[in-house]
């Protein structure tokens, strides 16, 4: 996503000077020539913070060769410096960048910070329309009471001022109250409306049509013509007067920017609301750490200055500073800001910990091992906020609406102007010109454009607080559709921390020969049963020897040559390929197999020497995942590499659809895309490196948390601690989102369909129905506080 460069410390922008927003397609001025170029040019320069553009090399060469020639200072008083490293962003369209606040360059809107701050900044943005609606409110009050007056007194302010305008010039028709309206509403509009009249005018100079060139058509024909109307009278037709009045909206025009003003206001409230989940999660963090010294003294620290292989101290009832391991004392931690579990969880010395967690009952010394943006707090915030960014498909029917639905309304205002002109009652004119500006000012594409990016950020941001981390929007907008879950066994249905349960030996009293070959091979590999015999073994006090010409083969096993004899371990398949006959044991293996237990064969010299049992226990929350996603008609498929007997067991146990065993990695990846042949839409769920390719291939690629990073970075969803329910709350947490983002759409294009027509005044012919431009501008400020007021409920769904 390309960079914006555009804003000047006071937040403004410099197209006329040729700086860039760089959205793809916005034409700028080469600074140079004055010719027009895309965005996308080759010819670019960047020159004391901002990128200009060029037509050719020769115009760029010019301009390094004397680049204020060509710059024009700018002399309008700087505003506060943002945060250093503080990217804005436009929640419409997040290929916007920019390093201070400002007007996103395509729909107008305030351009917001792209991670929150942990406190809530100074809004600049809503401080000034907050400023500008006070004062529009009061001066727009008195201008409606004057205009509307005549409706509740039992007197005419004109007559009752007629003596005050008896020494105007000859030329000035206009009556006391008349050139007061024009006074009340001249700041309003020319000071109140500001923002909307320069973004307005920015959207027809870059083709970029937006809500401000809505409202800043409507107000500016509003004003501009009820000057004209106050200045010269006798220029106007006929067909603008009613009687011996004259046609003016001053008031109309004020009121509908301290409206609009109004909206603007509870827009920006509320959007600040949307990432109010990014802010609880960052404000988890401590501000301190205690670092133990070599000399076993202590000190207080800021987070930023603890670094990877600190000793640090957590007392209880503190927040753990960063990600690491005990390594002295013992205690529970509150893990449920990462869980969403309320029980705590037993720390020992050897247990990892995770920053922001809190520390309940006991003292401890940890090792810090991952600190700053390596935590996986830090991991989770920008996960949270990059998904919050991204575009959900749903979204393209809404974006490609709104590309042409800024034309399309000008079109309508002006096929209403006419129809009026030439058919409506008297005066023909201005209620032609009533009617135009009610249909410019009721139009809203902003409630297009924010149905789906609003409910998208609130939604990714429950999701975190429920440790389900979503990478980006299609998956959300996926989970929903999802008919199959593949499920992986060891690590993901079980705790992925297998047991070594039985070691039998063929010959007497070898059972500590086996298990010392076996750890011997397994040395060096991180998967969980080799863990197990290796731990095991240095338990039973198994002696362990070097290793020569090791190889392992994937899903099978591991060779090698220990003291000048050739060992295997691994499974059926390994003892197959090498020749080596199993079936002395087989009843008894089966037997083991059957109670869920996961065999491995040791080979000795090309026979079979022994076998060893190892069990991994179902996750004891397993079970209850599997009845959540069964109940909302989702089938559970497990892929293992483990024997078909076992994973039969296990799949019996936990009653799934189906069960595929003996599974290589390479066959995970083919199996889920036999499935998506079969028309499925599929997630998988998996813990390990060898789960990586299946986890890319799924529809939605879903990791355990205490997986491998290889896993975790296929996948576009992230189970904190592995606990298989976080696809049960993903699945009804997206299901919440997109009930919600259609509800948005719904509410947006109904809205739009209805008020349209009825603003043009369709209604007229048989109610007598005509809306006010007042009435229009109302609506609309509320069309998209409702769209993000509709988002928000989503923080307190049920998962």
């Amino acid at each position: 996503m390309a960079l914006l460069h555009m804003h000047a410390h006071d937040g403004t922008t410099h197209e006329d000077e040729g700086a860039v927003a760089e959205t793809g397609d916005i034409r700028m001025k080469d600074p140079v020539c004055g010719m027009q170029v895309k965005s996308d040019s080759t010819h670019r320069q960047t020159y004391q913070g901002y990128t200009y553009h060029f037509c050719s090399s020769n115009c760029m060469e010019k301009f390094q060769a004397s680049p204020h020639t060509y710059v024009r200072p700018t002399t309008k008083t700087p505003a506060p410096e943002p945060a250093t490293g503080v990217i804005y962003t436009c929640p419409m369209h997040p290929q916007i960048r920019a390093t201070a606040p400002g007007a996103c360059p395509i729909c107008g809107m305030a351009l917001e910070p792209l991670t929150p701050a942990v406190a809530e900044e100074r809004n600049v943005e809503l401080e000034s329309m907050t400023r500008r609606f006070w004062v529009g409110l009061v001066l727009s009050v008195p201008l409606l009471f004057m205009t509307m007056g005549r409706m509740i007194l039992p007197f005419d302010i004109d007559v009752a001022l007629n003596g005050l305008s008896s020494g105007w010039p000859h030329w000035m028709k206009a009556s006391w109250s008349q050139c007061v309206q024009a006074l009340l509403a001249t700041p309003v509009v020319v000071w109140g409306s500001w923002p909307f009249l320069t973004r307005g005018w920015k959207s027809f100079m870059t083709r970029q049509l937006n809500m401000f060139s809505l409202i800043g058509l409507g107000v500016a024909a509003a004003y501009i013509f009820s000057v004209f109307a106050l200045l010269f009278p006798d220029a106007l037709p006929e067909a603008f007067r009613h009687g011996h009045e004259l046609p003016l909206y001053f008031e109309a025009a004020a009121v509908i920017v301290t409206l609009v003003l109004l909206g603007q206001v509870l827009e920006l409230r509320a959007r600040s609301r949307t990432s109010s989940a990014i802010r609880d999660l960052l404000k988890l963090a401590p501000h301190t750490a205690i670092r133990v010294r070599q000399d076993s003294s202590e000190e207080s620290v800021p987070l930023e200055s603890v670094t990877v292989g600190d000793t640090l101290r957590v007392k209880p009832g503190s927040k753990i500073p960063v990600d690491g391991v005990v390594i002295e004392g013992r205690s529970s931690v509150d893990e449920s800001m990462i869980t969403g579990e309320s029980i705590p969880s037993e720390k020992l010395p050897g247990s990892k910990v995770t920053g922001a967690t809190v520390n309940q009952t006991g003292t401890f010394l940890m090792r810090a091992e991952k600190v700053g943006s390596d935590t996986l707090l830090a991991r989770i915030v920008q996960m949270v906020a990059e998904a919050g960014r991204s575009r959900a498909p749903i979204q393209k029917l809404a974006d490609q609406v709104a590309g042409w639905f800024v034309l399309a309304v000008i079109g309508i205002a002006l096929l209403a102007f006419l129809v009026w002109a030439v058919a409506g009652p008297a005066p023909a004119l201005a209620n032609a010109l009533v009617v135009a500006i009610s249909v410019l000012i009721i139009a809203c594409p902003c409630a297009l454009g924010l149905a789906t990016p609003v409910s998208i950020i609130v939604g990714v941001g429950r999701g975190a607080q429920e440790g389900v981390l979503i990478k980006d929007a299609e998956a959300l907008e996926l989970m929903e559709k999802v008919d199959t879950v593949v499920v992986d066994k060891t690590g993901t249905l079980t705790e992925g921390k297998p047991c070594v349960q039985k070691v039998v030996s063929l010959k007497p009293a070898q059972e500590p020969v086996i298990l010392g070959y076996a750890a011997s091979l397994e040395g060096a590999s991180e998967h969980p049963l080799a863990q197990a015999i290796t731990t095991y073994a240095k338990e039973a006090g198994a002696a362990t020897s070097k290793v020569e010409a090791f190889d392992s083969i994937p899903g099978k096993g591991v060779t090698g040559s220990i003291g000048g004899h050739s060992t295997s371990l691994g499974n059926t398949r390994l003892m197959t390929d090498l020749r080596i006959d199993c079936a002395s044991v087989e009843h008894e293996t089966n037997n083991l197999r059957e109670a869920g237990q996961t065999v491995m064969y040791v080979a000795i010299d090309g026979e079979l020497a022994g076998y060893i049992g190892v069990a991994d226990p179902v996750k004891g929350t397993t079970p209850e995942a599997v009845r959540q996603l069964r109940a909302s008609g989702v089938r559970i498929v497990m892929l293992t590499g483990d024997n078909q007997v076992t994973a039969t067991a296990v799949a019996k146990s936990l009653a799934l659809d189906d069960v595929k065993a003996g599974v290589l990695p390479e066959d995970k990846y083919r199996h889920v895309q036999e499935l998506q042949q079969q028309g499925r839409i599929v997630a998988m769920a998996g813990d390990g490196v060898n789960d990586a390719p299946a986890l890319a291939q799924a529809n939605v690629g879903i990791a355990m948390g205490t997986g491998t990073d290889v896993a975790m970075n296929s996948a576009r969803v992230v189970l904190v601690k592995g606990d298989l329910r976080g696809i049960a709350r993903a699945r009804s947490l997206s299901v919440a989102t997109m009930k919600n983002i259609r509800q948005n759409l719904f509410f947006a294009f109904a809205y739009n369909a209805v008020g349209i027509p009825v603003a043009a005044g369709v209604l007229y012919p048989w109610l007598g129905i005509l809306l006010s431009p007042m009435v229009a501008s109302a609506a609309m400020a509320l069309s998209s506080v409702s769209v993000i007021g509709n988002a928000l409920r989503l923080r307190s769904a049920r998962t």
